[in-house]
This record gives C-alpha cells, structure tokens and sequence, in this order.
C-alpha cells in the first residue's frame, strides 16, 4: 500500500468527517472559539478554513506551500496585531484534534496496514506542525519589526518637522519635551536635511519648549555649531523666559552661533525672501 494512497484516504476520512473534526477542534481551542468571529472581522482570518488549508498541507507533507501559507500568515497577525496566544493554542488544537482523527482512521485499520507505518506519519505531522510554527513565528516578528520601525520613523518625522518656507530658508518648530534621545534625532535630521535641501537659513522656534535641562541645551549649541560649519545660518526664535533663566545661570550663551529672533512670525517676516 503506497504512502500516496494512504494521504487520499486520509484526506478522504477527513473531509466525510469535517463537521465532526470542527466542532472537537473547537472544543480543543476554549480561548479561540468565542473570538473567531471578531478575528475574521478584524484581519479577514477565517480559521476554520485555514485550519483545513494548514491540514492539507501537513498529510500532503506540502512544505513548500505551507511555508508560504505560515509566512502569509506571520504578516497578516502583525499587520493587525492579533493575539499570538490565540495563535498559539489554536495550532496546537488542530494538532491535537487530527492526531485524535488519525487514531480513530488507524483503528479501523483502513490505512495503516502496520504500527511502524502510524509512527512514521505521526512524526512527519509533528514536523511539518512544528515547521509552520516556527514559519508563522519569524513572519510575524520580521514583519513586526518593520512596521515598529516605520511607525517610529512616522513618530521622529512628526516630532521633527522641518518645514520648507522658500527654496533655501526652513523652519524647525519643536513642542514638548526634548529628552536626551529626541536632540540626537532633531541633530541627525536638521544636519542631513540642510545637506539634502540645500537648506541656507533654518530657523529654530522654540516656543513650545518651556522646560530644557542645561545638557539638552548644551546639545543645542552644538547642533548650532554643526549647523554653521555645514555654511546654513541658524536663527532661534520663541525662547521662554524659564529656558533662558537656566541658560543665564549655567553661563551657556549662543555667542555668534546663531540669531535669535523674539518671535517666529519677526523672524519670518525678516526671512520670507523668496530666492
């Protein structure tokens, strides 16, 4: 009896056994079942369906395929961040179900002629369930490092907004809090963006700062000073009267570093040249 027998047979005991294995799956998945539904209705997952996909597969010892379905599968869970505890248990319960149905098929020894044939395919499942997992897991971890990664590239672009005012003058207006990993961004953009726009004149409103620790300023200055050397002249605008407070009483001066203008709107009105 060919093993390509024995996986029609079993895919043929399966299918005339469907409603049966799904309602076993299900009670096998406690957690899961109450949230099919709303995970089909939050990432368009139909696990039941999948489940019988997933099945296929692992009998068929389809590898290639299953990968790419664990892989699809990987994105799909990070790209809505459903729970991978869910995950987790209903893979399992699709394991432990059809080894439940492959029992029953073996006992009525319509398939496996032999033991040693039973044992066999049940490490090959194992296998190929284990190789899914292991498929569906780096998926969604490589996926979800991209979109952490996009989604912190979107943050830092919104926290430093350089906005073009003419083709050679800018204006950098920060708000908030600027702790010690925010001025190494607001440094590494403002120096890469007066080299990619050419940027003459960047004006830096500070208006919406009213807290800044003197290291925080001290920074500043030297953002100020790369600002110079890359030749774009650096106008401040806005300081509160607690920042420069602190900035009197540590000693810390802009010196010729930059101009400082009261107002954004005075230094735009002084700036708004277009070239």
């Amino acid at each position: 009896m060919s093993f390509v027998y024995e996986e029609d047979k079993i895919m043929e005991f399966l299918l005339q056994n469907k409603g049966e294995f799904e309602e076993y799956l299900l009670s096998e998945a406690v957690n899961v079942r109450d949230k099919i539904e709303e995970i089909l209705l939050i990432g368009n997952v139909d696990l039941l369906n999948n489940a019988h996909k997933l099945i296929r597969y692992i009998v068929e010892q389809n590898e290639t395929d299953m990968i790419a379905f664990a892989e699809q599968e990987g994105v799909t869970w990070a790209t809505h961040s459903l729970t991978l505890s869910f995950k987790l248990e209903w893979i399992q319960a699709i394991r432990r179900t059809l080894w439940i149905f492959l029992y029953k098929l073996e006992s009525a020894k319509e398939v496996f002629s032999e033991s040693k044939t039973f044992f066999e395919l049940e490490q090959k499942v194992n296998e190929k369930v284990d190789v899914f997992l292991k498929s569906f897991f780096v998926s969604y971890s490589d996926y979800k490092d991209k979109l952490i990664l996009a989604q912190q590239n979107l943050v830092e672009n919104l926290s430093v907004p350089i906005i073009p005012i003419t083709s050679t003058t800018c204006v950098l207006p920060l708000i908030g809090t600027i702790d010690d990993s925010r001025i190494r961004i607001i440094e590494e953009k403002v120096l890469r963006e007066i080299g990619e726009l050419r940027i003459q004149t960047l004006i830096l409103d500070l208006s919406g700062i009213s807290e800044m620790e003197v290291e925080i300023i001290n920074h500043l200055l030297k953002i100020l000073d790369g600002t110079a050397m890359m030749g774009c002249k650096a106008v401040v605008t806005g300081l509160r009267p607690e920042v420069v407070t602190k900035m009197i009483r540590s000693g810390v001066q802009f010196d010729n570093r930059a101009e400082a203008k009261g107002t954004l709107h005075q230094a735009l009105k002084d700036y708004l040249v277009v070239t």
